[in-house]
């Protein structure tokens, strides 16, 4: 899950997609790769109280990621968490052999245990984000309807092609997800539109619609499909489970 500008619903979308396929039977991992913690603490994780997290498993010599994998609340559902700690390993990993597959080597072990591992990025296109591509199969961009947040998604594609060529050939756009939608304005319209222009079949027929719910269940830590089960945004995340099932991209 990956876009370097910040605010366009990635944690919403890492929590509330992953909970979703958990409601339809599927064992689904979230890794926090983002040194703020928030799909941890949007999924009810102290991370902050954590004495081992995703960055201690990335520096160790034999990590094991079993360890600090930390089951939700969701059945099927499980997190591997991230604190402000991450935000050394770039330094730390910089002289590494193999630095960009840090990630991969840490979640090797646990790739057969479940049907869709999803990692949370932060917002930028530094090495923690080229660890996350090295390692994954495929990229969601989640992009808010806003003409600047459709500027920085050139710089992205650039970045996964880049990725593509030198280190995982394997990796997929699997799509975009328009967030943060109200369709009462023509400005959310027209930038629809003119993405679907852009990405064609890549854009997901879901999108998510703007909703102070949102934020209320990123405080109440639980995904909306817990905390408002019936409400719009649940089922719009529902919708994109099935819509990411049909696609093939969960076993």
């Amino acid at each position: 899950m990956s876009n370097q500008k910040g605010g366009v619903g990635k944690t919403t979308t890492t929590i509330n997609l992953a909970a979703a396929l958990a409601e339809y039977g599927r064992r689904v991992l979230v890794v926090d790769f983002d040194p703020q913690g928030a799909a941890s603490a949007g999924l009810g994780v102290n991370a902050r109280g954590l004495e081992r997290s995703i960055y201690n498993e990335l520096i160790a010599d034999r990590p094991n990621v079993r360890e600090i994998i930390v089951a939700t609340e969701v059945p099927g559902l499980d997190i591997v968490p991230a604190n402000i700690d991450l935000s050394a390993a770039e330094i730390v990993l910089i002289n590494e052999v193999a630095r960009e597959q840090a990630l991969s080597r840490v979640l090797r072990p646990v790739i057969d245990d479940y049907d869709l591992i999803i990692i949370d990025c932060q917002p930028s296109l530094g090495l923690l984000t080229v660890n996350a591509l090295t390692a994954a199969h495929g990229v969601m961009i989640p992009l808010e309807a806003e003409y600047f947040a459709m500027r920085g998604v050139a710089l992205l594609t650039e970045q996964i092609q880049r990725i593509q060529d030198r280190l995982n050939p394997r990796l997929t756009l699997d799509g975009v997800l328009l967030t943060m939608i109200d369709m009462r304005t023509l400005h959310s319209r027209e930038v629809m539109a003119s993405v679907r222009d852009g990405f064609g079949d890549k854009v997901f027929t879901t999108f998510i619609s703007r909703t102070v719910k949102f934020p209320d269940a990123t405080i109440a830590a639980q995904p909306i499909t817990r905390y408002a089960p019936s409400h719009p945004g649940a089922k719009a995340y529902r919708r994109l489970a099935r819509e990411v099932i049909a696609k093939g991209q969960c076993a």
